[in-house]
Order: C-alpha cells, then structure tokens, then sequence
C-alpha cells in the first residue's frame, strides 16, 4: 500500500464522516478500455477494497474516524449478469475472505455483511459467518460488505417483521414510527452514512441504503473504481469537510 496521503491529517477530525459508504462502479468500462476481461476490471476493484479498507482503519487508529466503511459489492439485481460472470464473483468474494482475514486481524477490522446472505451460494455463506466470527471482538473499523442486497429488499423484509410483531400482538399499529422501522433494518445497530460516494460518474443511487442515507452528503467521481486510489479517497474526504451539513435547518440565524 502506498504511503498515507499525509493531506489527510490537515483535516480536523470531527470534520471526517463517522461513516462511509461506497457504490463501487466502473470495473467492466475500466477493462474494456484496456481491452481486458471484466474479471481483470474485479480482480483490480478487489486490490483497491483492501487498499482503502487499510486506510480507512489507519485513520481511524489516528484521527477517530470514520468507524464504518460500507461498501455496495453485489446487489440483488446483479444475479441477471451472465451466469459465468456471476460464478466468478462468488469465487472471487470466497477468495477474498479467505484471504483478507489476516489484514482484518492486523488492522483491528471488524467484518459485517448486509443483505440476504441465505440466497448467497454455500460456501460464501460459509466463509462470511467465518469471517465474521472470527473478527466480532475487533474493535478498530468495521467493514460491511453489502452482498445480495437491495433497498427496497431490506425495507420489505423490515416491514414483514414488523407486521409479524403487529399479528402477534407484541406491537400496536399506533407504536410504529421511524424508529421501529430503523430497528428493523439490516443497519441496526449502525449509523447513518455521512458520505456517500459513487465512482464512475453515474448519477443514480442504484437501490442503495435509501433510507439511510437521507441527509448523506453526496460525492460522484468520474474515476473509475479500480482507479480510484488513496489521493481520489482523499479529495473525497477533502470534499465532505467542507460542506456545510445542515440536515434541514438553516445555515445562520439569517438563511
């Protein structure tokens, strides 16, 4: 991993997101312009994973923040990829685990997943409980991988608990507001991101944490994600230091 961009530490810390969130895009185009298979765009979006991970538990071992890194890895809607393209990155997340353990144990990580991890095949059901065995008493940064998930998936599956709880009689109707429906989430017991980035210039929110990022700052690079290195996380972070986040209020007495 190259040297920390030392840039970083100019920013005061309560100025860094508690919580990152990342839709990770552009690994087909970024193969495709070099003329590369699409698992070369994966393979290279993985190295970038572990090179921003480890930078992100490096700043929150210095500077406090941020505590959560979220990242969109596979959604529900990624299984209408070609089967072999599919195939591939099941191996890969397996590999990924097996591999990336170690750096989690050296770094103080903590693994979570998000998403409908029994629809996941077996063997990556396997090898994230593991993984997340093995790293629940870190107490460093917390990395949750968002795998076979969607938005509108985990507010469904939040509403039919709640309405189990309603048919049981352990809730009343009237009891249900947005607290009960945030208890619900697969983000429980997580924050709401602060920052929100998109790599590859794509202006959408690709049925992403929908709820939970309604006051996110928003951050679209055109970089795509196997390029998207430490100096890119970096002006990100630059970025989201800057604004001025007033979460529906106004900015001064005068606004």
């Amino acid at each position: 991993m190259p040297p920390m961009d030392q840039g970083l530490f100019d920013i005061a810390p309560q100025r860094l997101p508690r919580h990152v969130a990342i839709i990770m895009d552009g690994n087909g185009r970024w193969a495709r312009a070099r003329g590369l298979a699409r698992s070369s765009g994966h393979q290279r979006g993985a190295d970038v994973v572990r090179e921003l991970t480890t930078l992100c538990a490096q700043l929150r071992r210095r500077l406090g923040r941020p505590d959560y890194l979220t990242l969109y890895s596979f959604s529900m809607e990624n299984w209408k990829r070609p089967a072999e393209e599919v195939a591939f990155l099941m191996q890969m997340y397996i590999d990924y685990l097996q591999r990336e353990r170690q750096t989690m144990r050296d770094n103080d990580i903590r693994y979570r997943q998000i998403g409908r991890l029994d629809d996941l095949p077996d063997a990556v059901q396997a090898q994230t409980r593991q993984t997340i065995d093995e790293t629940a008493n870190n107490r460093g940064l917390t990395l949750t991988l968002a795998l076979n998930y969607g938005s509108r998936g985990e507010i469904t599956d939040a509403v039919k608990a709640i309405a189990r709880q309603v048919r049981d009689g352990t809730l009343e109707a009237e009891q249900i507001d947005e607290s009960t429906i945030q208890r619900h989430l697969y983000t429980a017991d997580m924050p709401d991101p602060d920052l929100l980035i998109r790599t590859a210039g794509e202006m959408r929110l690709s049925n992403y944490l929908l709820w939970q990022i309604s006051y996110a700052e928003l951050y679209v690079s055109p970089v795509c994600w196997p390029d998207f290195d430490q100096e890119q996380f970096a002006k990100a972070l630059h970025s989201f230091s800057q604004r001025n986040r007033r979460f529906g209020g106004l900015e001064d007495a005068g606004a």
